[in-house]
Formats: C-alpha cells, sequence, structure tokens
C-alpha cells in the first residue's frame, strides 16, 4: 500500500470533506456530548495540517496547533471505516510528530473519548500515556488526555 502524505492547512478542501465525516461519526458516538465537544474542533485556523492519499484519494487525515511553547496539540485525526486496520493513522499521527518536532515543539498532547476505544488503542500503541485531563476537558468524565515526549 503505497501512501503519500501532503503538508497543508485547513483551507484543504480534502481535509475538509475527512473532517465532516470524522464530525458526522462523532456526533453518532458522542450523541449529546457532542456539541460540548465540536466547539474545541473549529478548523478554520488550523496551520498544520496532514492528508494521507493512496492514488491521489484521501485516506486519512490529522493535524496539530500550537498548545504552549513546547507542546503541539494533535486535532482532527480520521481515518473513514472502509480504510480502517491498514496502519493509515499511525502513519498519519508520524507524519505530524515529525511535523511537530521540526516546528520546534518537544511533547504532543491530545484529547479523545472513551466511546472511541480505537483512537484510544492508537494513542497507547505510539507511545501516548494518559494524562490528567487539561485545560477545557478538565472534569470532563468522557475525556481521556494523552502526552507524548517527542524525541
Amino acid at each position: 500500500m503505497m501512501l503519500s502524505f501532503v503538508r497543508t492547512d485547513s483551507k484543504n478542501q480534502d481535509f475538509i470533506n475527512l473532517v465532516k465525516l470524522l464530525d458526522r461519526e462523532l456526533a453518532d458516538r458522542d450523541g449529546a456530548d457532542h456539541s460540548f465537544y465540536a466547539q474545541f474542533n473549529k478548523i478554520d485556523l488550523i496551520k498544520h495540517v496532514v492528508i494521507a492519499y493512496r492514488d491521489r484519494n484521501p485516506v486519512g487525515c490529522g493535524a496539530f496547533k500550537p498548545y504552549s511553547d513546547s507542546s503541539a496539540e494533535v486535532k482532527r485525526m480520521y481515518v473513514p471505516e472502509a480504510v480502517r486496520g491498514q496502519s493509515i493513522a499511525s502513519r498519519v499521527l508520524t507524519e505530524i510528530e515529525d511535523w511537530a518536532r521540526e516546528s520546534g515543539f518537544s511533547t504532543c498532547v491530545l484529547e479523545t473519548g472513551l466511546r472511541q476505544p480505537e483512537a484510544i488503542a492508537l494513542y497507547k500503541k505510539m507511545g501516548y500515556r494518559v494524562v490528567p485531563n487539561y485545560g477545557q476537558y478538565a472534569g470532563i468524565e468522557n475525556s481521556v488526555c494523552f502526552q507524548k515526549e517527542l524525541t
């Protein structure tokens, strides 16, 4: 499986289309909680977006934005259900981590939900460790926050 990666920003139409699919899936999974999370997932100003392509078809995406001087926050990770289980998400996440490191960040942080067990498994497999919920996620029972040192 030949994957290629494009580094772009949130104005990219393929990213916008993938995020629409992501938001639909999250709305189904999160139900009544979805509007709380949606407010933190606006994509109009993300400058660091990674899109994975196979045969010119977008098959995954993710992004990061500065969280602090030293931490990048991973956002909007998504692989369509039809192409899951092919290591696309791992490879997108690696590309995000590489770009964050190149941009001067020493750690990545992220938040996911208890209703996304596949995401939790991915982040643990990729070396992320659970940390206390940060920022807007503090006290939110469905949120799981992770951190990884970029070495």
